[in-house]
């Protein structure tokens, strides 16, 4: 699987992004955010920092980058997009998905593990996962609140569009689990058509043992078996 990570000024999970899609998805490339065009390639990562310094709203400039217009392009033409923390503010703001991510309630910067509900095992990302399966994987951000108005919320919940709730350890998505005031604990959603994925929490920091949890791995290797059946 070949991918490419999308660099921001401000990008600080960028290289983190570039190690696992070089050594788990096998061929990975940085993109430089102000490129016109994408290299061949399965899957576009929009990686978690600070681009742009977050000024205005987080991700709100990285969203009007000339390289957006490419990994718009890429998505509509059915290709994967991934967008973790930073990446999925940057998302948000380019309409590519539903919502808002808001300052957390406690107005405090968090970062510490935190649990995981999978909702869904059917997507490209979380075809090695079991729905109902608790995971344990790192968060680190300011603005990591998700919040949409409440008919989008419903359609969300209709359409089965919420892929990843926080929970607490047992697998209950109530406030007790909710680092940040998340509505409906959501954590990570996709788009309508599937290819599309964005979540606060980092689950690239969580593919080895050695980093505290491999959790995450499965993201990855239901990426690569996505890829094996299409």
């Amino acid at each position: 699987m070949k991918t490419a990570v999308i660099q921001f000024p401000g990008s600080n999970c960028d290289m983190d992004s570039w190690h696992v899609a070089q050594n788990l998805l096998g061929d990975a490339e940085l993109v430089w955010h102000s490129e016109s065009s994408l290299p061949k390639c399965d899957l576009v990562w929009l990686p978690g920092g600070f681009s742009y310094g977050d000024h205005l709203r987080t991700g709100a400039i990285a969203a009007l980058s000339p390289i957006m217009r490419e990994v718009k392009a890429h998505a509509e033409r059915g290709g994967l997009v991934l967008g973790i923390c930073n990446g999925f503010q940057i998302l948000t703001e380019a309409g590519m998905l539903e919502g808002a991510l808001m300052r957390n309630n406690s107005l405090h910067f968090l970062c510490h593990d935190v649990h995981l509900k999978v909702e869904r095992s059917d997507t490209a990302f979380t075809n090695t996962y079991t729905a109902g399966d608790v995971l344990r994987i790192p968060i680190a951000h300011n603005e990591g609140s998700y919040y949409a108005d409440a008919d989008t919320l419903e359609r969300l919940e209709q359409e089965h569009r919420v892929v990843f709730r926080y929970s607490t350890e047992q697998g209950q998505t109530m406030p007790e689990g909710n680092p940040n005031g998340s509505l409906n604990n959501i954590a990570g959603i996709i788009n309508a058509r599937g290819n599309v994925l964005g979540m606060m929490p980092h689950p690239e920091r969580a593919t080895e043992e050695l980093l505290g949890s491999s959790d995450g791995f499965k993201l990855f290797e239901s990426l690569l078996n996505s890829l094996a059946v299409t």
